[in-house]
């Protein structure tokens, strides 16, 4: 398998939000929706010219199992993090372009929920801080109102 198709499968199962356990070894819960995303990006590994494979497993103690779940929510909550970061910001910005930020930023928080496994705190603060962004835009005094069809 060429490196172009290596780098979509990687950029495929990140999206998927995958713990990397060791090179070319990664990490879901398991659940048929991880399980079906996971066979598909097999055999689009296969038709490249690669090899993949799905295997159902468990770690061997608990302790492995926590460790799996913090470091995937560990990462989910530093994606949080930094759309928290951007909403806040957002706040200075003019009403139109608030309104582009919050339509990019709910798109982004859509993205980060579905490769949300644990529920960090930061899923709320981050829920919260796009609510704040979106209740700016209420009653504005802005001469476009397009920011009606991102607030709904």
């Amino acid at each position: 398998m060429g490196s172009a198709p290596r780098l979509a499968l990687w950029r495929k199962l990140k999206r998927l939000g995958v713990a990397q356990l060791a090179d070319g070894l990664v990490a879901l819960p398991a659940d048929a929706r991880t399980r079906e995303q996971l066979e598909w990006a097999a055999d689009e590994a296969i038709r490249a010219g690669g090899s993949a494979g799905v295997w159902l497993a468990r770690p061997i103690t608990r302790a492995q199992e926590r460790e799996l779940a913090r470091s995937m929510n560990e990462a989910r909550a530093a994606e949080y993090d930094a759309l928290i970061d951007q909403a806040t910001g957002a706040l200075t910005a003019t009403g139109v372009e608030r309104a582009r930020i919050l339509r990019r930023l709910r798109a982004e928080n859509n993205r980060i929920r579905r490769r949300d496994f644990f529920r960090p705190a930061q899923r709320e603060q981050a829920r919260q801080a796009l609510a704040v962004l979106a209740s700016t835009l209420v009653g504005s005094d802005s001469a476009d109102q397009n920011w009606k069809d991102v607030v709904r």
